[in-house]
C-alpha cells in the first residue's frame, strides 16, 4: 500500500497513516503527559511525520504539549492544527467564531504556544454560521501571505461550502469523519476533492476506537470520557453497533491481523490520496495502526465488508 502522499496544493509529503493528538490532552479519560512525549517521539522515530491537533485540545494544552515534544525535532515534522472553536478558562465551549480578527489572534496564540514562527497545514475547525465561508477564508489567506501559515485547511464543511472557500484560496486539505461506520463523504466530498485537487483527511478512522472491538459496553470507557455522551455509545446503540466490529473481526482473523488494521486500511483502500489520522497515546497502539500499511484486502473481503455491513449507524456522530 502507499505509504505517502502529498497533500494537494502543496509540497508537503506527508504519511497516509499520521498521528491525531488529541486524546493527548483531553477527551478520552486519563492521559499521562510523559507517555504522550514518548509516544510523539517514537512516532517521529517509525518514521512518522503528520501530526494533527487544534487551539481546542485541552484549550491550548495539546499545543504546548507538542511544541515540548517537538522543540529540538521539528525538522522531522508537519504539524496541523485549527481555530474556530472558543474554550473559556475552565474549558468550557463558548461558541465558534471565524470573525477576521479571531483568526488572527488564535494564529498568534497558537504560534506562541507551539513556538514556531509558520504553521504548515492551518484548519477551519468548524464554520462559524455568523460568518460567510468566503470571508474566513480571506483572513486565513492573509496570514499566508504574512508567513504565519503555508497552507489552508477547512474541517467538516459541505461540498458548496469547499468549492466557494477554494475560490477564494486553493485548499490543501479537507479534514472530515470518515470510517466504516461514518461514510457520509462518499456520497459528494470525495468528487470534489479529487475535481479540486485537495487531499482529503479521515479523522475517527476507528470509529473513536469502536472498530478496534475495545468497547463492548460503557463500562469499558473511563469517568470523564466524552464518549460517554455520545449517541453513538449510548447502551442501546453499542449493541447494535457491535454488527459492525463482528465483519471486521471476521476478516481480521482471516488474515492473522487486528480489527484497527483492516479498518485502517478499508479506510486507506479508498482512494490512493486519502490520509488519516487515528489517535492513540500508547506506543503499542500507534505500531499496531502503522502495521495497516502492510495490510492487503481483497475483493472478496470489499465484498464481504459491502454485504454485511449494517446499512446504518445507530446514533448521530454528535
Amino acid at each position: 500500500m502507499k505509504q505517502t502522499t502529498t497533500l494537494g496544493h502543496s509540497t508537503l509529503n506527508v504519511n497516509r497513516i499520521g498521528l491525531g493528538c488529541m486524546g493527548m490532552s483531553e477527551f478520552y479519560g486519563s492521559f499521562d503527559e510523559k507517555e504522550s512525549i514518548k509516544t510523539l517521539h517514537k512516532a517521529i522515530d517509525l518514521g512518522v511525520n503528520f501530526f494533527d491537533t487544534a487551539d481546542m485540545y485541552g484549550w491550548g494544552a495539546n499545543e504546548q504539549l507538542l511544541g515540548k515534544a517537538f522543540k529540538d525535532r521539528w525538522d522531522h515534522v508537519i504539524l496541523a492544527t485549527k481555530f474556530g472553536v472558543m474554550r473559556g478558562e475552565k474549558g468550557e465551549f463558548l461558541g465558534l467564531n471565524g470573525k477576521p480578527e479571531y483568526i488572527r489572534k488564535a494564529c498568534d496564540e497558537s504560534l506562541l504556544r507551539l513556538g514556531i514562527d509558520s504553521i504548515e497545514l492551518y484548519y477551519m475547525h468548524r464554520q462559524d454560521p455568523e460568518v460567510e465561508i468566503e470571508e474566513i477564508v480571506g483572513a486565513m489567506a492573509e496570514l499566508v501571505k504574512q508567513g504565519k501559515v503555508k497552507y489552508l485547511g477547512l474541517s467538516e464543511v459541505d461540498p458548496e461550502k469547499l468549492q466557494l472557500a477554494h475560490a477564494v484560496h486553493p485548499i490543501t486539505a479537507l479534514q472530515t469523519e470518515y470510517s466504516l461506520w461514518s461514510r457520509e463523504p462518499e456520497r459528494e466530498l470525495f468528487d470534489v476533492c479529487k475535481k479540486l485537487s485537495i487531499t482529503f483527511v479521515a479523522y475517527s478512522p476507528l470509529g473513536r476506537g469502536f472498530l478496534t472491538g475495545a468497547i463492548k459496553s460503557r463500562a469499558d470507557l473511563e469517568q470523564g470520557d466524552f464518549r460517554l455522551s455520545n449517541p453513538r455509545f449510548t447502551d442501546e446503540a453499542i449493541k447494535e453497533n457491535l454488527k459492525f466490529v463482528e465483519v471486521v473481526d471476521k476478516i481480521a482473523q482471516s488474515k492473522g491481523v487486528t480489527k484497527a488494521q483492516v479498518a485502517l486500511a478499508w479506510v486507506l483502500s479508498q482512494d490512493n490520496e486519502i490520509t488519516t489520522i487515528p489517535g492513540t497515546r500508547k506506543i503499542h497502539r500507534l505500531e499496531e495502526n502503522l502495521g495497516a500499511l502492510n495490510v492487503k484486502l481483497t475483493e472478496d473481503d470489499f465484498a464481504m465488508i459491502e454485504e454485511n455491513m449494517p446499512s446504518e449507524t445507530v446514533g448521530e456522530r454528535y
